[in-house]
């Protein structure tokens, strides 16, 4: 069998599995080992866990329960909720100010920890009742909670940029300088979109009145107070790690030190808390760690079979401009998030992709930044999009799931204008990065 047959049927085996509802950790390693022993026999198999041993044993992969762990303690603290409410303060009486307020409290949220389940779940609870009860357009709420609880993929410690350093074997502090202001201009278009349509018509996002305001904070002063203790954990894992006092693992450690101090300081610790805690950065971690595991014996029996060469030699044999060959890749990044969880798109195209856009003259780093933009638009669209679901899981009962996409959409269109712009103009992304 030649390696473009072996191909089509590798990728043929993989979504006929996925039909039947299997795992994709269980999908990618069965189809790893069934290539690994009729293609080479039994003698290759130590090829491929070499491989694992080489994924599972990364040192840097020890930052993934870290930021999960921040997540985890933070959700279940009142950390989050003290600072959505300081932040009521600062809405004041503009159209639209709530859904200004979410995002701004998305990207404080997305700075703290990089886990974008636990976000939209919290902001769910929090943030959409109270745009409802207010009398706020209820597809710009729901998308407002989606789309700002997604850029957890973006802004540092952002856990896909994490993964993608560890595949591409490349500067996570680089790519967490480089996804600063694109993360910032993603926060941006959101806010403006919101304040355009409810200026536009401020019946969609009604003014605070006094009444409401009240039930937050009474003071800026106190409401400030409420955002320093976010602020400095913020600080200490992110100003560590540029400041060039720790590593992304060590300021990761740094950070769930800091909240666990926050937390006990608060009053809020108790063995419960930790336990579940523990509990969900296990489960969590357990997914991530499986399907990075068969998908790393897949793409190095797909390797060992020279499908790396002949996918890059079949790309850079197109008759076409570089640019042209990143549009396609990132064509191919939209479609199979649509079906497939990140961690498996990364897992599955990143060691083929990354050589091929190192051979076109492009910046890695540049194109982790594309990457973690398009698994940002993979978390909203349909049909498969996690963060539909997990906001269906703690919305109201009248809001759908037909509901929740039709809402995505103006922000699945900002998010794919930003990924233009990162495609047209890499500075952007790289004027930060020494």
């Amino acid at each position: 069998m030649s390696i473009a047959d072996g191909t089509l049927l590798l990728v043929g085996l993989i979504f006929a599995l996925l039909i039947t509802g299997l795992p994709l950790a269980f999908i990618t390693g069965l189809v790893a080992l069934s290539f690994t022993f009729g293609w080479f026999g039994p003698n290759a198999l130590p090829l491929v866990t070499s491989r694992v041993y080489g994924f599972v044993t990364e040192y840097s992969l020890v930052a993934v329960p870290m930021f999960v762990l921040m997540a985890s303690l933070l959700d279940r603290s009142g950390i989050a909720r003290d600072l959505f409410n300081a932040m009521r303060v600062f809405a004041g009486r503009l159209p639209g100010g709530v859904a200004v307020q979410t995002i701004v409290v998305a990207f404080f949220l997305a700075a703290l920890s990089g886990i974008i389940g636990g976000e939209i779940v919290l902001l769910g609870i929090l943030a959409l009742p109270q745009m409802l009860r207010l009398g706020y357009d209820k597809h710009l709420s729901i998308g407002v909670v989606c789309a700002g609880g997604a850029l957890g993929t973006m802004m540092p410690p952002s856990i896909v940029l994490i993964i993608y350093g560890l595949i591409a074997s490349e500067s996570i502090a680089d790519l967490f300088t480089a996804a600063i202001t694109p993360a910032v201009i993603l926060m941006a278009s959101y806010i403006g979109y919101v304040l355009i349509r409810c200026l536009k018509n401020p019946a969609m996002g009604p003014p605070m009145t006094d009444a409401d305001r009240e039930e937050g904070f009474s003071s800026k002063g106190q409401a400030l107070r409420a955002i320093i203790v976010p602020g400095l954990i913020a600080g200490l894992v992110l100003g560590s790690i540029y400041g060039g006092v720790a590593s992304v693992t060590e300021a990761a450690a740094m950070g769930v030190f800091g909240v666990l101090l926050a937390v006990v300081a608060r009053g809020e610790f108790s063995l419960k808390t930790l336990h579940e805690s523990l509990s969900q950065t296990l489960t969590t971690c357990g997914m991530i760690i499986w399907i990075g595991i068969g998908a790393a014996a897949l793409v190095g029996v797909y390797n060992l079979m020279g499908g790396n060469r002949f996918i890059s030699g079949m790309i850079m044999g197109l008759d076409v401009a570089p640019i042209v060959i990143i549009l396609v890749m990132m064509a191919i990044l939209l479609v199979l998030g649509m079906f497939l969880d990140w961690i498996g798109v990364a897992m599955l195209t990143l060691p083929i992709f990354v050589p091929i856009v190192e051979q076109l003259g492009y910046s890695p780093i540049w194109f982790g930044i594309l990457f973690a933009v398009n698994m940002q638009v993979s978390f909203l669209s349909p049909p498969f999009g996690p963060a539909a679901f997990y906001l269906k899981g703690v919305a109201p009962p009248e809001v759908s799931l037909k509901d929740i996409f039709v809402s995505l959409l103006p922000f699945i269109a900002l998010q794919l204008c930003v990924l233009f712009a990162l495609l047209f103009w890499p500075d952007l992304a790289m004027w930060l990065v020494g």
